[in-house]
């Protein structure tokens, strides 16, 4: 029987209509229905803010109206406990089987092969503890969500103006040859074309070669994004790089689309095809350089003529001028940037060029928000910005985090990866565990970054003991435990409280309006002191230290743009960065070719925090190198980076004690700084089981009942949580052994190189130089997967290779010249260096080739065999009888 409402009395109710009447079955027919509609508000408001009602207001007379305007715009979404909780579990039994597997180990010496038995020891041991430093990490991964809608509602209301921060893009590129600029003008169109309002994005090419090709290119890029732009926006349409979007499989005729579209579509692609005619011209015209060098179409000579000595460059190409697109609306900034250098200068590669793009941008608009992509990474999903701002504009949660990571995806990988290009499980795996601690450790491409963490201020509303800095060393390392400058009253002041406070909204353009000093000094140096202090952090330019104190960006009113741009080249010079903290303290941060992941700790040693995002469409797509070689020479650059801050002052083994950076956020920083040392004790293991071969000695004894219990607990646990992870990351088989096939050969190669470059570097003061990456192939799908490219990088993987076969080959010719009792034996030995020729598997095929008859694996199969069978046939000796050598009568008088 259906219970009546609360607000009825049944006994009343029940004399009134009498039960089972028709007047009562109306009166509960009414009554349900306005439940099922309470029920489902309910459920709407559930869906869409992630909470759980338990329904007891399901029945009151009125259900308040939640209010969209005010809810989250993300939500944290934790790994389902049914797939986690067993995961934590065995890497918890995973730990109990080390310490059984180590306490056997050691009491178990192998006193005939001392020295094998001690070596393997150690690198056992150095394994266990990179292994607990890259799992532990991992513990509490998350997903997040995003409310485009909600985000809409609250800053873009109808009527009104759209109250999303602006964000300046940067782009940055060096080589035009080895990054052809077809690539380049892609990303930029993606960018112009991006679903953001267009007075809050501006695009920033550096062009660090200073080359007249990319200037030109760049022209072209502007006046095709005039047609591009509308047709995007019109039509809604993704990815948004015509190259990419063009090269869609999909046929528009055989579904029913408006004719309209198609028409115009066809149109646009013509349109394409002759741009991309114009900018290979530009390309082939740039293959020789005449002798007196490049000039404009004014005739006078190109300023980039000398890449390593010229002035800076900028040239406002969109966004000025009332330039508009086809249709007669406005297009977003585009600004091309090339920063001056000087010989004598330390103009500090990336790095350096990054830090450029920040003060040009703050000088001409001074977004908030910044988003970094390589030339390469093109914006795949055009509400990419949008996804970022439901994290970074959040009234709750947006204030303490200083960047959103983007994961990279990447197009042109043939379908098996054989190198681990696409990297899936450091992006699905590793970034979502660091994402549930404090964020993703680097700040690589496709980030979009708080200006103001750039700056090097701390996170908001973070509480220390008097006198910390967030550059504390820790007591027991440190001489200068901790620098505090106290005023009269013996309170310390952060820079930025002196003028006017994180929460005001300060209205300060140029340091004549700062009127607050230092506490405790003469009234001659109190309105000096904040100039000075500004200065030494930031340089000698007034109108860019006025622009670091506006949160919320914007240029001065009033200013011209002639008297901006005037601004700008003086940021960009040569020696601006003299005596000042950037590269130390402010911007990207120097001492390592990897300064993503030296920035992103400096950041987190702020008190900020990162956020990870995976968008259901992947937000940027790039370009990956897909041969040996290239792929060797990108994990070199990386663990030499990784060497570089291991070896400086800002190793997180060392630097950063209380100052916000939690404990297994520091695990994964140390993690990510000490792991090329393992390529030691990897290629010492690789070579154990060789030797055992050759030897005839092995590093374990004769193993009874319970030590083989404990091995094969401890196979058990590894492959558990390799099962385990795949399943919570959503990561497939292939790519997990993919990851492991790599990890061994860039630890034989790469790592190796990596350690005594950057030994070299720091002991010896010797650099290295990197070249760029070539991005792309122009000879067919793949081309370059099979290129062959000779390096010294190869030689360690392949000894390995080689010594190991050579091991099989002698180890199984010494069993069966001793007889079937030392084939027990040598089982584990051959099954030790197996494993080893199966991880180098991926290295032997692209040391080989293309092989267009015979795969590569018959081809290893093939040698293995063959020189098995004549090991035997040796030893068999068919023409040899088995009863000796049987003496006959020839017939013959020798006498």
């Amino acid at each position: 029987m259906p219970i009546p409402p609360r607000s009825m009395d049944p006994k009343k109710d029940l004399a009134v209509y009498g039960y089972g009447t028709v007047a009562w079955k109306e009166k509960m027919e009414e009554w349900k229905k306005k439940q099922n509609e309470k029920l489902q508000v309910v459920k709407h408001q559930v869906y869409k803010d992630g909470c759980i009602n338990d329904g007891d207001d399901l029945d009151d007379p009125e259900l308040p109206k939640m209010d969209e305007g005010r809810q989250p715009l993300s939500r944290k979404l934790p790994i389902s406990s049914s797939k986690i909780n067993p995961y934590r579990l065995i890497i918890l039994l995973r730990v109990v089987i080390l310490g059984l597997f180590f306490h056997y180990r050691i009491r178990h010496p192998v006193n005939d092969a001392y020295g094998l038995w001690l070596t393997s020891i150690i690198c056992e041991i150095w394994f266990a503890v990179s292994w607990i430093f890259d799992q532990f990490p991992k513990w509490f991964p998350v997903e997040r969500e995003t409310y485009l809608d909600r985000l809409s509602l609250r800053y873009e209301k109808e009527g009104k103006p759209s109250e999303l921060a602006a964000v300046d893009i940067f782009v940055s590129t060096v080589d035009p040859l080895k990054e052809p600029p077809l690539i380049t003008a892609n990303t930029v169109l993606s960018i112009l074309a991006v679903d953001y309002p267009v007075d809050k994005v501006a695009c920033y090419v550096s062009d660090d070669g200073a080359a007249m090709l990319t200037f030109e290119a760049l022209s072209e890029t502007s006046e095709f994004a005039r047609k591009w732009v509308p047709f995007c926006k019109k039509f809604n349409l993704e990815p948004r790089a015509p190259e990419w979007y063009f090269a869609q499989n999909v046929d528009y005729l055989r579904n029913k689309v408006d004719p309209m579209f198609v028409r115009e579509r066809r149109a646009m692609k013509r349109e394409y095809e002759e741009f991309k005619v114009r900018i290979n011209g530009l390309v082939a015209m740039a293959q020789k350089v005449p002798e007196e060098g490049w000039t404009m179409q004014d005739g006078t000579p190109w300023p980039g003529n000398n890449v390593r000595d010229h002035p800076g460059m900028i040239q406002v190409f969109l966004g000025h001028n009332g330039v508009h697109d086809v249709e007669g609306n406005e297009l977003p900034r585009l600004v091309y940037v090339s920063r001056e250098k000087r010989p004598g200068f330390e103009h500090h590669k990336k790095a350096g060029a990054m830090n450029a793009l920040v003060r040009v941008s703050a000088v001409i608009s001074n977004a908030p928000y910044l988003l970094n992509v390589d030339c390469d990474h093109y914006i795949n999903n055009s509400k990419a910005l949008r996804e970022a701002m439901c994290f970074m504009m959040d009234p709750q949660a947006g204030k303490k985090i200083c960047y959103v990571q983007f994961p990279q995806r990447f197009d042109g990988i043939d379908r098996h990866d054989r190198y681990s290009n696409r990297n899936v499980v450091f992006f699905d795996i590793n970034m979502k565990g660091l994402d549930g601690i404090q964020g993703p450790i680097y700040v690589g491409t496709g980030c979009v970054f708080r200006r103001q963490a750039l700056y090097g201020y701390d996170a908001p509303k973070k509480t220390k003991p008097p006198g910390k800095t967030c550059n504390c060393w820790p007591k027991w390392c440190c001489c200068c435990f901790r620098s505090r400058k106290k005023n009269s009253k013996g309170k310390s002041k952060d820079i930025r409280k002196t003028m006017k406070g994180r929460e005001t909204s300060l209205q300060i353009y140029t340091l004549e309006n700062i009127d607050e000093g230092i506490e405790g000094i003469d009234s001659e140096k109190s309105s000096l002191m904040p100039q000075i202090k500004f200065e030494k952090k930031f340089g000698q330019s007034s109108v860019f230290i006025a622009s670091t104190l506006l949160e919320d960006g914007g240029v001065p009113p009033g200013t011209t743009s002639a008297s901006l741009l005037k601004e700008a080249i003086h940021v960009i010079s040569c020696g601006y960065e003299d005596k000042t903290e950037w590269g130390k303290e402010v911007g990207w941060i120097y001492g390592s070719v990897t300064e993503d992941i030296l920035t992103g700790f400096k950041m987190h040693c702020h008190g900020w925090r990162s956020v990870y995002c995976i968008p259901k469409r992947p937000a940027f797509k790039g370009s990956a190198p897909i041969n040996l070689s290239d792929r060797l020479h990108q994990v070199l650059r990386w663990a030499l980076g990784s060497v570089e801050i291991f070896l400086s002052r800002h190793c997180p083994i060392w630097y950063g004690y209380g100052c916000g950076l939690k404990p297994l956020e520091r695990f994964s920083y140390i993690n990510s700084v000490v792991y090329p040392l393992t390529s030691l004790p990897l290629i010492a293991y690789c070579t154990l089981p060789a030797v055992c071969l050759l030897t005839g000695k092995f590093i374990v004894p004769e193993i009874s009942n319970y030590a083989s219990i404990v091995f094969m607990a401890l196979f058990i646990s590894i492959a558990a949580t390799g099962i385990l992870e795949m399943q919570w990351g959503g990561v497939g088989i292939d790519d997990w052994w993919r990851n492991e096939q790599f990890w061994v050969i860039g630890g034989a190669s790469a790592h190796l190189f990596a350690l005594f470059q950057g030994l070299l570097k720091v002991l010896a003061g010797v650099n290295t130089n990197f070249t760029v990456t070539s991005k792309a192939g122009d000879d067919g799908e793949f081309s370059d997967l099979y290129l062959f490219k000779w390096t010294s990088l190869l030689i360690p993987p392949m000894t390995l290779l080689i010594i190991n076969i050579i091991g099989i080959l002698v180890g199984v010719s010494n069993a069966i010249n001793n007889g079937y009792e030392s084939w027990g034996p040598l089982f584990g030995k051959l099954f030790f260096s197996l494993w080893v020729i199966v991880h180098l598997y991926p290295f032997l095929k692209g040391f080989m080739g293309k092989q267009d008859r015979l795969p590569t694996i018959i081809v290893v199969w093939s040698i293995l065999l063959a020189s098995i069978f004549s090991l035997l046939w040796v030893r068999i000796n068919p023409f040899l009888s088995k009863d000796g050598i049987v003496l006959e009568v020839c017939g013959l008088d020798c006498d």
